[in-house]
């Protein structure tokens, strides 16, 4: 029987993390423009051991502004990007859900958009991943309420909606352990406390 330790993630949050958030749906290679230096943090987490899993809720699929093949070619140039500058994706996936603005078959209520935690929770099957010593990073509270959910850490990064979703956790609560500047910062938090060098700070690098 196989009892080597279950890998460590870093669960990633696609538009306005990795790549810049654009109106309406990504729905082409060539809309596609990575967040400065996100291939370098990707390949220093990876050096730190870490699997790398986009989850991405794309909801564009439910209201018909996109489809399974053109999102399959964005995630294809986005993984051939990233691997010409040095970084690799482990695993991507999507929910394509709405609970009730979508079009059939998509309109239902699913386990896997976020804040629901089912994409986590999926990659962690087929991955064999060890959820309480993962971290998941975004840039909305959704995809913290995510984390939280498997018990992983978490890091908001103020890129895309980040700014704005963290005035709101200062009001609301929700809010992330650490709030960073963007997706490279967060690699260099995740790594700082893994080494046990970073306390936590809810404005953590700003």
């Amino acid at each position: 029987m196989d009892s080597s330790p279950l890998r460590r993630a870093v669960f990633v949050d696609r538009d306005g993390t990795l790549n810049r958030e654009i109106e309406g749906a990504l729905a082409s290679p060539e809309q596609l423009e990575l967040v400065p230096h996100a291939a370098e943090a990707l390949a220093t987490l990876a050096r730190a051991g870490f699997a790398i899993v986009v989850v991405t809720n794309q909801s564009a699929i439910a209201v018909g502004a996109l489809d399974h093949e053109r999102l399959a070619r964005v995630h294809r140039a986005l993984a051939d990007e990233l691997a010409r500058q040095g970084a690799t994706i482990d695993l991507f996936v999507a929910c394509p859900h709405l609970d009730r603005d979508g079009l059939p078959p998509y309109r239902r209520a699913c386990p896997c958009r976020k804040p629901k935690p089912g994409m986590l929770l999926d990659a962690a099957e087929r991955l064999g991943l060890d959820l309480a010593r993962s971290w998941l990073v975004g840039d909305a509270l959704r995809d913290v309420a995510a984390g939280r959910a498997v018990g992983a850490r978490t890091v908001l990064v103020a890129t895309g909606k980040g700014e704005r979703e963290h005035a709101r956790a200062l009001v609301e609560g929700g809010g992330a352990e650490f709030f960073v500047a963007d997706l490279a910062q967060a690699a260099r938090t995740i790594v700082a406390a893994e080494a046990g060098s970073v306390m936590a700070s809810p404005t953590q690098g700003k």
